[in-house]
């Protein structure tokens, strides 16, 4: 799956390739839809490529600066909120993807929340509670390095939540989504897809680099056994939590410029579909002249 299509003067056509990529939506009911299957979605596909590396890392810094210009509209808009979400195993790019896609937009109205796990206090009310104080306020663009997500996925996998009880999870998460949503907040979910050899490449780098070391736990190799386990846990989660109002992206990520490009892509054309529009100007302003300096001042 993933192949490119191309239209006119060898440009990708997004839409028909996108298609691949997003899972079936949750319908009406709101009963969870079938599991993705992971794989068949290959990571080192290149669906947004131009078939040219060097095009397509042109392209990712010449997003990265639109999105700058647009972030400031945004700002200046205020009708709306955008969240980001960025999932995926250890390695997977969630770091990369922020600086790559992110690197050149102001920090007014920015923000990037790098999500670990819960604190006493937090652990003490439920799982949302902490997440929903880190949501974008109007005008803001925020950025999770993981996410709630990791609650029906971690615990799932460890063996901590029975299934009825991760059922309720999915159904919680995509309420709380849909309130988000109905209150002007655009959220954009991508699920950052490696290989597990591209993985092991990621994790010993991570290893032979003393900079690195850092982003290197022990328990990173533990977790790294239950890959099949994380897979199907991610397809089973994927199939139940995408929504209409916030459906999931699988991003082939094998390919650091692909991912960054892909999302930079999808990011920018859900901006663009906002209409977004300055407020109007105070006619006070109109022929209104700067005095130029006089006195002490």
């Amino acid at each position: 799956m993933g192949d490119k299509k191309v239209g006119k003067a060898g440009q990708v056509d997004e839409a028909k390739v996108l298609a691949a990529w997003q899972p079936g939506l949750v319908g009406k009911s709101g009963k969870p839809g079938k599991a993705v299957d992971l794989s068949g979605l290959n990571p080192a596909a290149a669906p947004f490529s131009s078939g040219d590396k060097a095009a397509d890392k042109e392209r990712v810094v010449q997003l990265a600066v639109e999105l700058d210009a647009v972030q400031n509209l945004f700002f200046a808009d205020r009708r709306f909120k955008l969240l980001v979400v960025l999932q995926g195993t250890d390695g997977s790019g969630k770091d990369g993807t922020v600086r790559g896609v992110f690197a050149n937009v102001s920090p007014l109205g920015v923000h990037t929340i790098g999500w670990i796990a819960p604190t006493g206090v937090e652990r003490s009310h439920d799982y949302l509670w902490r997440i929903h104080q880190r949501v974008p306020a109007a005008g803001e663009i925020t950025i999770f390095n993981r996410s709630h997500y990791e609650d029906v996925l971690v615990p799932v996998v460890n063996g901590d939540l029975t299934d009825e009880a991760t059922q309720k999870r999915y159904r919680q998460i995509n309420d709380f989504e849909r309130m988000l949503t109905e209150n002007g907040t655009v959220i954009l979910k991508f699920m950052l897809h490696i290989s597990k050899e591209e993985q092991r490449e990621r994790l010993q780098e991570r290893l032979d680099d003393p900079a690195k070391h850092w982003k290197f736990a022990l328990g990173d190799l533990e977790v790294r056994k239950q890959w099949t386990a994380y897979q199907k846990a991610y397809g089973t989660m994927l199939g139940a939590t995408s929504t209409p109002w916030a459906p999931w992206t699988v991003v082939p990520a094998d390919s650091k410029t692909h991912r960054n490009l892909m999302i930079a892509t999808l990011v920018r054309r859900a901006l663009d579909g906002l209409k977004l529009r300055y407020p109007p100007s105070d006619p006070a302003l109109i022929g209104l002249v700067v005095p130029k300096g006089q006195g002490n001042g």
